[in-house]
């Protein structure tokens, strides 16, 4: 594996210490935010880790080699360049054989953490289910990979353009825990509710930090998938944003978009519908879950001393 994995310094060094560490996706700064919102936001979450006592690992494809931990000029790179390819579990190899540069989805992500070693990860929503999956069996590799990697995965829910209910009962069919953190209710990405209550729910990262050992312990091979609802001053009102997702789905479906295209087409195009309301949503959630990913992080570290 050393020849396909490209580990930078100080994530190799923090993982020979155990000092904790958090896998943080691409896919968001390649295809899911603007520039320069996007490299602005890939640096911000990258600081709050940092500033919280852990370190960030944003992972790529780059070169024809899985790199996790990324330069400014790497994050650069991913940020300015229109032709990077968005990169799920399905097309890791081929984009290591063909050395494309490739951004990482949830899926990909997990992959790679797990390879290095890295027990948490933090994303702004989740895939799943697509609306209208029914017809089109449109459904994210988000959801199966988070039933092969035991890892902490911080989220604010599932993406909103999604059929969240259903990505939920897959979830709980592929054995994978959903915790609420702070709240019985899961939450809808843009929004702080979807309306569907979870039955797991922590308070503490400590709690979060001890699941995760027992999750371990006991051999299984689920993450952990921890909702985090965006708070409550950059959260975008339910009903508004429903009726924009109704917009954004209808002009999709005019422009004969599919597959890969379609996540990144309904965020801008939302975007655009509500003036910004949900970029800067988007923003806010990403960072504040980048901020929890560390403490839960640091947490698992100090009881994994502490035994």
């Amino acid at each position: 594996m050393t020849e396909l994995l490209d580990i930078a310094e100080e994530v190799a060094d923090a993982l020979a210490e155990g000092r904790p560490l958090v896998a943080l996706e691409s896919s968001v700064i390649a295809q899911g935010l603007p520039w320069p919102d996007n490299l602005s936001t890939a640096r911000a979450m990258e600081a709050i880790i940092r500033d919280s006592g852990a370190l960030p690992a944003t992972t790529a494809i780059l070169r024809g080699r899985v790199k996790i931990g990324l330069s400014n000029d790497d994050l650069d790179l991913l940020a300015r360049t229109s032709d990077v390819a968005k990169v799920g579990p399905r097309d890791i190899a081929w984009a290591l054989a063909t050395k494309r540069a490739g951004a990482t989805t949830v899926g990909a992500t997990l992959i790679a953490a797990d390879l290095a070693g890295i027990p948490v990860m933090a994303t702004g929503g989740i895939g799943g289910v697509h609306r209208g999956a029914y017809e089109t069996f449109d459904q994210s590799a988000d959801l199966t990979e988070l039933a092969r990697h035991p890892l902490v995965v911080v989220a604010s829910g599932a993406k909103s353009i999604l059929d969240v209910p259903k990505t939920l009962e897959v979830l709980e069919t592929l054995g994978v825990p959903v915790i609420g953190f702070r709240t019985s209710e899961f939450p809808a990405f843009h929004a702080r509710s979807s309306g569907l209550t979870l039955s797991l729910r922590l308070e503490e990262p400590e709690e979060v930090a001890s699941v995760l050992r027992h999750q371990k312990v006991l051999g299984l091979i689920q993450a952990l998938l921890v909702a985090n609802p965006i708070r409550d001053h950059a959260a975008v009102p339910k009903a508004d944003l429903e009726c924009w997702i109704d917009r954004a789905l209808e002009d999709c479906a005019s422009a004969n978009i599919s597959g890969k295209a379609v996540t990144p087409y309904l965020l801008e195009r939302l975007s655009d519908l509500s003036n910004g309301q949900t970029l800067t949503a988007n923003k806010a959630l990403l960072i504040d879950n980048a901020r929890l990913a560390s403490e839960i992080a640091i947490a698992y570290v100090k009881a994994s001393l502490e035994r």
